[in-house]
């Protein structure tokens, strides 16, 4: 299976390369992006020398461009379709059928993969873009059981991508109301979920509060670890109970399921964290690596050592393994 990994920046892209990914995902420094964070991403020199970079070593870049374009301001998003081409893009990676459309019109060679911020998570609508858009490949939802993801690929064949590592979005992804209303930032037209910008740590009684917008998101006593402040990995109080009611402040972390994965028929894992280090990203992608040779190989699977470099230093199998409480 093929490996697809994050680059923020040009150091994590050749980090993630010279580590053994496969492919490499990244985006443009504007609003187009879905990690539209100060700091992060490539301007247009950057992304071609990166590709240039990728494509000498025998890796492949997917440019994303996965936000959905402001009204009366398509034509950044329209720029950055056919910057990507111009640059040598294996792909990119679309939500809006606006932009898709634009892409199978006006450039029918670049290949179209549909992103997980399309929330397609069924083989009917899998196909509609695949029929409609020339779509090849398909980032499912991080909501869909392995037994999903096998019935889907049965019915398909748009070539699907999952998350197997990093920060796990239990919502329909990009359409998070809960974090566009604590901090005014859509996550799919701003291109952020849970910024850093309106991120603060108080200590008040004896506790540490970790807040977002202003909301009290979590509270943890002196000594214990405070979890980034995201909203849908909040404690809340519901009726008599108080807890994380979406999921707990920890990452996913499906390495040991990958041979599930591979008899389900995904052809790609991909791996979250652009906004990561890039000594973090080669880190991860070892690992993944050298996990996937091995089910290749037909050998058991290495020893889990992804832990350190979770969220809480836990993790996480998500909807593979659950239903959601």
């Amino acid at each position: 299976m093929e490996i697809v990994c994050p680059a923020g920046t040009p150091a994590s892209l050749r980090a993630a390369v010279k580590a053994g990914a496969h492919t490499i995902y990244c985006g443009f420094a504007d609003e187009t992006n879905a990690r539209n964070f100060p700091g992060l991403n490539f301007d247009r020199a950057e992304m071609r020398d990166g590709i240039a970079f990728a494509h000498a070593r025998g890796a492949k870049v997917l440019v994303a461009i996965n936000t959905f374009p402001r009204a009366g301001g398509e034509a950044t998003w329209h720029a950055a379709i056919a910057d990507a081409e111009a640059a040598g893009a294996d792909a990119v990676i679309l939500a809006d059928l606006g932009l898709l459309d634009r892409a199978a019109r006006h450039h029918p060679g670049l290949r179209r993969h549909l992103s997980v911020q399309a929330a397609a998570a069924n083989a009917d609508m899998i196909n509609l873009y695949a029929d409609t858009f020339g779509v090849k490949r398909v980032v499912l939802p991080r909501v869909l059981s392995v037994p999903e993801i096998a019935a889907i690929n049965a019915e398909t064949q748009v070539e699907t991508e999952v998350f197997v590592f990093g920060g796990l979005c239990v919502m329909a992804e990009g359409r998070c109301s809960l974090s566009s209303y604590a901090t005014g930032k859509s996550p799919n037209m701003n291109g952020v979920c849970s910024p850093a910008s309106h991120v603060e740590y108080v200590e008040e009684n004896g506790t540490l509060d970790a807040r977002l917008g202003g909301y009290t998101i979590h509270r943890a006593a002196r000594g214990e670890p405070a979890p980034y402040p995201t909203l849908c990995k909040g404690c809340f109080g519901a009726g008599e109970k108080t807890g994380h009611l979406f999921e707990d402040p920890v990452s996913l972390n499906a390495e040991q399921l990958i041979p599930q994965l591979e008899k389900a028929g995904v052809t790609a894992l991909k791996i979250e964290g652009r906004q990561r280090s890039s000594s973090y990203v080669a880190q991860v992608v070892r690992n993944f690596r050298a996990a996937v040779d091995a089910v290749a190989a037909g050998r058991p699977l290495p020893a889990g050592m992804l832990a350190r470099l979770s969220e809480g230093q836990a993790g996480t199998t998500g909807a593979y393994r659950k239903t959601w409480r």
